[in-house]
């Protein structure tokens, strides 16, 4: 099956060139499924060793259903991904190209927010109260409970970039969709910028993240990316569990807060817990 549209870089013609060369044995959905899940277990496996087992036995699972031509394919496409996000960080690669193939028509017509509107959001939420916060505690987190393939929370690190914050060391990135591959979208887009954080595959009105940003537990639906394992975040985990430790013993000390920064459908809003 060839796919026609509209490209703007000589990457993303390459790309669509190789995928359409896959789909002719295999459905364009289930090309795109396995790619990123093969491209996020790649990714995760090099770092989460508590994982790691299950899904390099699913990797294998899925490779055997290409042949070998097409088993390399896939490995070139993630080093599409990675030549693009270096070239331009500034974009929603996946999720463009996602659209562009409409393959959101096999996804219950899954639509992805432009990445243009995603940037004009991530600027409106930045104000005199983010910088002190990050002079006060070190960090902030940012929070997008619908994460789609990422562009959101993409468009919050490259607004860091333009206001001079180091993303890498004083953001944690929280992630969150019911559906496994727009979440796996994500952590690839993520992790390949170098935004230390977490995407769960969960719904988010039955099981919504709560807690402390800075820790989270290794679990199958629970994708850790690789700046999540960074000396500076294992730092702060190791202060902040030595900080619970001591308040622990002092009953009366006030309770804990941080910054929380939700992006919601249509509006954004910052909270405090």
């Amino acid at each position: 099956m060839s796919h026609s549209i509209r490209t703007r870089t000589d990457v993303e013609k390459e790309f669509v060139k190789i995928f359409s060369q896959m789909t002719n044995e295999h459905q364009s959905w289930e090309v795109w499924s396995d790619f990123c899940y093969m491209a996020a277990a790649a990714i995760s496996n090099s770092v989460d060793k508590v994982s790691a087992p299950g899904r390099e036995k699913q990797y294998l699972q899925i490779i055997r259903k290409y042949r070998k031509p097409h088993q390399e394919n896939f490995s070139r496409l993630l080093a599409l991904v990675v030549e693009a996000l270096n070239a331009n960080p500034d974009q929603d690669f996946l999720g463009e190209l996602f659209m562009a193939l409409e393959l959101g028509n096999h996804w219950t017509g899954q639509f992805f927010t432009p990445y243009s509107v995603t940037r004009m959001m991530a600027a409106m939420i930045f104000g005199d109260g983010l910088k002190e916060q990050i002079r006060h505690d070190g960090y902030v987190s940012v929070s997008d409970p619908a994460c789609g393939a990422g562009a959101t929370l993409m468009a919050f690190a490259n607004e860091c970039q333009r206001r001079e914050i180091n993303y890498q060391q004083n953001v944690i990135f929280v992630a969150q969709d019911i559906d496994q591959t727009a979440a796996l979208m994500c952590y690839i887009q993520m992790s390949l910028l170098g935004c230390p954080g977490y995407v769960t595959i969960d719904d988010t009105l039955a099981h919504p993240q709560t807690g402390n940003p800075l820790f989270m537990q290794p679990a199958d639906n629970v994708w850790l990316t690789p700046f999540y394992f960074s000396q500076v975040w294992q730092q702060r985990r190791a202060v902040k569990m030595l900080d619970r430790l001591i308040r622990a013993n002092q009953p009366d000390k006030p309770k804990e807060e941080f910054f929380f920064f939700t992006f919601q459908k249509g509006a954004e809003n910052v909270r405090s817990y």
